[in-house]
Parts: structure tokens; sequence; C-alpha cells
């Protein structure tokens, strides 16, 4: 048995949502001790809770026909023009010539220039500035791992919950209040209506990072030039650092900043110290949730208070932990940057909004208050005095469509529920025709 203790039954109970799970565990126990910091975890993360519930609810309704407006994942086939540079990358690997191994762990400097000029033209960005990764949600964490246990974290409520759990993993988040849902040492940045979905920041104790999601998951709310202007002087002022994830940039309509470098002072702010980090994907912007491809940029203006290089420290990080994006993936991303990719890419965005007017209409029309769904692929709809998650329940049980409880995404999102617009157009249409019908 190797030393350890002999094996064992282990009885978990587990609180979660206000369900109790009991769980029996029979294994063998070494001496190795858990960490503390994932001890600190709620018991599970909120998409695959989701997908549990799905499943669940199939094995008691084995014919249900289910309509998925849950978790955020992408429906409509990526444009020809795309795949055929991914094939030809494919079969270019079983030619001599066409053959490639490792990569550049940055990323090809092909794409990095790509990304530089069509999403940060006169900003300032340049290419060696831009790391290609397998996507914004790993790049989190490489930030995370980074930026170490010892920093102070401030992030929006609700909130998309990778910033919060990583901030757990690494150390920074301190104890869990049952009461309030919440970690002891994050700042919790209260974002809903009455405030515009953006933090009152005269409210706000300085931290040392900020996160900061426009357009937002799960609100679908995007900064206005004013309100992120107000957030770098608020990090100027403060000697912060912003994390911007910007995934959500290309469904943008109605002029809002597209980047945290498009606002002045966010990139070049001389001897102050505070300056940006933005994160961004090509998941949702054409449709690689399965392809995974993503960005993070760090300039190099960016120094730590003893004066050191952020970017040295995280290009260490990424060379210390990844071997570089999928050499498939990234000829897939710069076809999406050429001139065709680009414009096919905007028609399949154009898609997904049109369906995000359909569900907000529906939803208005049924005299529900629906916010979001105008510069995101979300629709954020309350239920005034109702559990989230018994919303989430009842239209799962009722009419078959899976939403996200907006409790998921911290304490602010209760009364919420999270509606995606990603789905065929007769999926979208029929869940409106099952929502009249149950609502």
């Amino acid at each position: 048995m190797g030393g350890g203790e002999p094996p064992q039954q282990i009885l978990l109970h587990i609180h979660k949502y206000k369900y109790e799970f009991h769980v029996i565990i029979v294994g063998h126990c070494t001496k190795v001790p858990r960490n503390s910091n994932l001890e600190k975890l709620r018991s599970g993360y909120l998409f695959p809770e989701i997908s549990r519930h799905e499943s669940e609810h199939l094995q008691k309704n084995p014919d249900a026909s289910l309509i998925r407006l849950g978790i955020g994942d992408t429906t409509q086939p990526i444009p020809d023009t795309i795949t055929l540079a991914m094939a030809e990358q494919v079969r270019g690997l079983s030619t001599i010539q066409g053959y490639r191994g490792y990569g550049a762990e940055q990323g090809n400097m092909a794409l990095r220039k790509a990304i530089a000029g069509k999403f940060y033209q006169d900003m300032g960005i340049k290419a060696n500035e831009i790391f290609v990764s397998d996507g914004a949600q790993c790049d989190i964490s490489r930030l995370q791992m980074l930026l170490g246990s010892n920093v102070t974290v401030a992030v929006q409520d609700p909130s998309f919950p990778a910033y919060i759990d990583s901030s757990v993993v690494v150390g920074q988040a301190g104890e869990l209040e049952e009461k309030t849902g919440k970690y002891g040492n994050i700042i919790y940045m209260n974002c809903g209506p009455e405030n515009d979905f953006f933090p009152d920041l005269s409210t706000i104790p300085r931290t040392d990072i900020i996160f900061l999601c426009s357009p937002n998951n799960p609100t679908g709310h995007a900064a206005s030039w004013q309100q992120l202007k107000q957030l770098v002087e608020f990090a100027e002022a403060n000697g912060s650092i912003i994390v911007h994830d910007s995934a959500y940039a290309a469904y943008i309509r109605d002029g809002s900043p597209r980047s945290i470098f498009a606002i002045p002072g966010a990139k070049e702010v001389g001897l102050s110290l505070q300056v940006a980090i933005e994160i961004s994907s090509f998941s949702k912007f054409a449709g690689f949730t399965g392809v995974r491809l993503g960005w993070t940029v760090v300039p190099e203006e960016l120094l730590y208070s003893n004066g050191f290089p952020v970017i040295k420290d995280f290009n260490r990080i990424v060379c210390t932990c990844f071997n570089g994006a999928s050499n498939i993936a990234q000829a897939g991303g710069l076809a999406c940057l050429s001139t065709d990719g680009y414009h096919d890419l905007c028609k399949v965005i154009d898609y997904y909004m049109e369906n995000a007017k359909i569900l907000v209409d529906g939803f208005t029309s049924l005299g529900w208050k629906v916010y979001g769904g105008k510069n995101a692929p979300y629709i954020w709809v309350h239920f005034p005095g109702m559990s989230s998650w018994n919303v989430f329940a009842e239209i799962l049980k009722k009419t078959n469509i899976v939403t996200v409880p907006g409790r998921g995404f911290g304490a602010a999102g209760e009364e919420y529920i999270r509606v995606s617009a990603f789905g065929q157009r007769q999926n979208i249409l029929e869940a409106i025709r099952r929502l009249n019908s149950f609502l």
C-alpha cells in the first residue's frame, strides 16, 4: 500500500446552492496534504454544474428536446475561408516542405503582427507585446501565476467565475464567507442597473489588480468611453493594474471602446507606472471555442513597483508553462484577420446579434426587464424577488430551455438569469414560443 493509510470510506458533506450532497469516496489515503486553497473553492465550477443539471433533466425526461441557451458556446459553422487555411496547414504537415514542429511560445510573429494591425492600430501596441495563446481563460490563470498570492484583487459583481476561482487557487482570496458567498480578501465591485453596470469607483478601495470585462459577461454591458477613462484614471491614481477582458469586443455596436488601449493614458503613463493588460480571444469572435486561440497584450511600459518590466516575467511564465498555440489554430487565426475572413466572420456575428434582438424583444414582450443584448451576445433578465436558481430550474423543467442562474456569477446576480444568443435561429424562435406559453 506504499506506507499510506489503509483503504477507507470517506464521507464528504457538501453544501452547494441550497442543496446538500453526501458523497462516499472509497480509496487509498496517501500522506500528501490537499492544496488548502483548493479546499476553499466552492464544490463545482459554474458551467459543469449547469451541464450536470442538464444531464439530470434528460435522465428524468429522455424524450425532452433541449434548447441550450446557457453555456455561451458558438453554434454557427466557421467560414470556409478560415477552415480551408487550417486544412492546408494540416495537409502541409504530411510533407517535408510543410512540416513544422514547435513554434515560438509567444506565437507566430505573422499572427502577432496581424492582431496588432487589426485590433490595436494607432494605439501604440507592438507585435512583440502580444502573446498568442490557447484562449483567454487559460491566460487568466497564467496571469494569476504571474501576479502571485500577495496582491489584492477587485472584480465586478456579477463576474465571470474564472477571475474569482483563479484568485482562490493562487491564494489571493482569503476565506469564503458562507452567508454572503464572497471571499474575504476580494473586493467586489457592484455592477447593476442602479450604476449603469459599472462600479462606483468612489466607493472602491485601492487594490493592486482590477479585473474588468467589457462587454461584460454576464450582463452584456459595454463600458463607455467615459467609464473606461474613469477606470484608467482611478488605476493611475492608485498605482493599480487593470486586467481588461475584451473577449466580446467584436459584438460592440454602439461605438463603445473595443480595447482598454483606445483610452488615452491606458498605455503610456510615463513614470506613474499604471497601465493595463488586455486578454482577448478568437473563441466568440471567430467560433474558435473548440479550436482554441487567444492572446494577451502586456505593454513594455508596464513596470512593477521596483521598476522591473512585467512583460519579462510574463514571457518567462509563458515559456515555462506553455509550448505555444497549435500551428493549425494559428493558421486559422491569420485567415480570420484576412480581408475575406474578417468579412465572413462579421456576418456570423450579425447573425448572433439578430438572435439577441429576438430574445430581448421576446422577454420584453412578456413584461420582464431585460438588459444586454445590444453590445454582447448575452441577455440579462431580471426576475424581481425570485431565486435565480429556482427560475433556472423552473424554466428547464417547464420549457426544456437551459439558461444560467445569475447567482452563479456572484451575489449581485441573484434574481437574474443569463440567456445566450448563441444558437440556431429556429431554436431561438422556438425558445420564445415556449417561454410565451410558460411565462
